[in-house]
C-alpha cells in the first residue's frame, strides 16, 4: 500500500491529515486529450468549414472505413448516437412489436430504450457477480425454464408467449462478456446476437485462440461516442458494426429518412440518425490514439490494483482471455457514500454507474418486476462505485486516491 497520510495521533504517530493536498482530480480529463490533438482538430474544422459539407462526405466515409478496419469488420455506419445505434442494429436483425430480447438490468437505460423502441419487450437475466457482465448460465437458465418452441420452431415466453428474437449482451465498463458460451446459447436457440460495445471501444475477447474486439463478434453491435468515452466525439455520436452486408445497407436506409437516394423513400420506418461531419472528422483523429490511450487507462488500472489490493473492497476482475478497455474503473464497497463524500471533500470526482437497476427504473415498473429478482445487479448497484479513469491519471494520482481509501476503509 502506498502512503497513509492520515497517521493516528492515538497511537504517538504525528497526524498528517493536513498533508492530504486538495488539488482537484477529475473523473475524466478530456481538456488534457483535446490539447493533445487540438492543432489536427482546429485544422479538419476549419476544412469542413471552408467547403461547408456538414453532412455526409468524405469525413464520414472516411470514418467508417478506418473504425471497420480497427475492429475487424466489414462494414461500420456512423449515426448519431449509440442509442439509435443499438436501435438500429436491433431493427435490422428483424425485431419488432411483440418480440422479447434479452439483456441485464445494470446497464444505462438506452440499452432498453432501444428494445422497447422497436416495440419488443424487455426480458432481463441476472449478471455474473465478478465480471457485473451477462451470465452465461443465467441466459441458459432462462432460454431453458423460461422459454418453449413452438410446435411451428418459434421460441417463445412460456408466459407471456413474446417470440424471443435477441440477446443484448452488454461490455459494461470496457470489460468485454463472456461471449464464446454466449454464442453458442444464441446459435442453439436461433437468436440474433447484438453486442452494447458503448463502453468498449478497443476491448478485446479472445475465442477459439483468436482475440477479437468488443463490437466484432456479434450479429451487429451498437458504439457510442459519448465525449467521455475512451473514444469520444465533441458531442453526441455513434456507430453500428456488423459483418453482414444486407444490414449495412438496412442501417444505412434507417439512418437517413428511410433512403438511400435524395427524396426516395423505401423504408417508413427511418429516422434522422446520420453522424455529423464534423464529429466524424474528430473520431478519426482520436481513432489514431485510441490503443495509446488504451494501454494508459490499463496501466492507471495496474496502479489502483497496487494501492488497492489490501483493503477490504472488491476490485474490477478482469477474466483469463478478456482485455478491458477501463472505461470505468469500478469498485465495490459497503462503505460507498461515506467513501464518496471523503474523497469529494478531497477534490477527487467519482460516480455511480448505476445506482438503480432497469427493473426498478419507474420508466419499467409496467414491467412487475420485483425486488430481489436479480440479487448480484442488485448488489451490485448498493456497492459499486467508479474512480477516476482517463489516460492522464499519474502514479502520484493514483497513490493520493489509495491513501485516502485506506484510510477510510480501514478504519485509522
Amino acid at each position: 500500500m502506498g502512503l497513509n497520510f492520515w497517521s493516528n495521533t492515538r497511537t504517538g504517530v504525528k497526524n498528517e491529515r493536513t498533508m492530504v493536498t486538495k488539488e482537484r482530480i477529475p473523473f475524466v480529463d478530456l481538456l488534457a486529450q483535446h490539447t493533445e490533438v487540438r492543432e489536427q482538430i482546429d485544422a479538419a474544422i476549419a476544412d469542413i468549414l471552408n467547403t461547408s459539407s456538414f453532412i455526409g462526405g468524405e469525413y464520414v466515409t472516411q470514418f467508417e472505413i478506418e473504425f471497420a478496419q480497427y475492429l475487424g469488420v466489414k462494414e461500420v455506419i456512423g449515426v448519431g448516437n449509440g442509442t439509435d445505434a443499438l436501435w438500429m442494429a436491433l431493427c435490422a436483425a428483424g425485431v419488432g412489436p411483440g418480440d422479447g430480447v434479452i439483456t441485464v438490468p445494470n446497464t444505462f437505460i438506452a440499452t432498453v430504450e432501444a428494445i422497447t423502441r422497436t416495440g419488443a419487450y424487455p426480458f432481463f437475466v441476472d449478471i455474473d457477480q465478478d465480471t457485473a457482465n451477462m451470465s452465461p448460465q443465467a441466459l441458459d437458465a432462462f432460454l431453458e425454464k423460461e422459454c418453449i418452441f413452438e410446435k411451428t420452431g418459434r421460441l417463445v415466453h412460456r408466459l407471456t408467449r413474446n417470440r424471443i428474437a435477441a440477446v443484448i449482451p452488454v461490455h459494461l465498463y470496457g470489460l468485454p462478456a463472456d461471449m464464446s458460451p454466449i454464442i453458442e446459447l444464441c446459435r442453439q436457440y436461433g437468436l440474433a446476437i447484438i453486442e452494447d460495445a458503448c463502453q468498449a471501444h478497443g476491448a478485446k475477447y479472445r475465442m477459439d485462440g483468436v482475440w477479437r474486439k468488443a463490437g466484432s463478434i456479434g450479429t451487429a453491435a451498437g458504439f457510442s461516442f459519448y465525449p467521455g468515452k475512451n473514444l469520444g466525439a465533441m458531442g453526441d455520436a455513434g456507430a453500428v458494426a456488423t459483418n453482414d452486408a444486407k444490414l449495412a445497407e438496412h442501417f444505412r436506409i434507417l439512418r437517413n429518412h428511410g433512403s438511400l437516394e435524395k427524396y426516395n423513400h423505401i423504408s417508413s420506418n427511418g429516422w434522422n440518425a446520420r453522424l455529423d461531419t464534423i464529429q466524424a472528422a474528430v473520431l478519426s483523429i482520436k481513432l489514431r490514439k485510441l490503443d495509446e490511450w488504451n494501454l494508459s487507462r490499463r496501466r492507471a488500472a495496474r496502479w489502483y490494483g497496487e494501492f488497492l489490493s489490501a483493503l477490504p473492497l472488491e476490485l474490477p476482475y478482469e477474466p483469463e482471455g478478456m482485455e478491458s478497455a477501463y472505461h470505468l474503473y469500478v469498485i465495490k464497497t459497503g462503505q460507498r457514500g461515506h467513501l464518496q463524500r471523503i474523497l469529494q471533500d478531497y477534490g477527487i470526482e467519482t460516480g455511480i454507474h448505476y445506482p438503480t437497476p432497469l427493473h426498478l427504473q419507474k420508466a419499467y415498473s409496467w414491467l412487475g418486476i420485483p425486488p430481489g429478482s436479480f440479487p448480484h445487479a442488485e448488489r451490485a448497484a448498493q456497492t459499486i462505485l467508479s474512480l477516476p479513469m482517463h489516460p492522464y491519471l499519474t502514479q502520484e494520482q493514483v497513490e493520493r486516491i489509495g491513501s485516502i481509501c485506506a484510510d477510510v476503509l480501514q478504519g485509522s
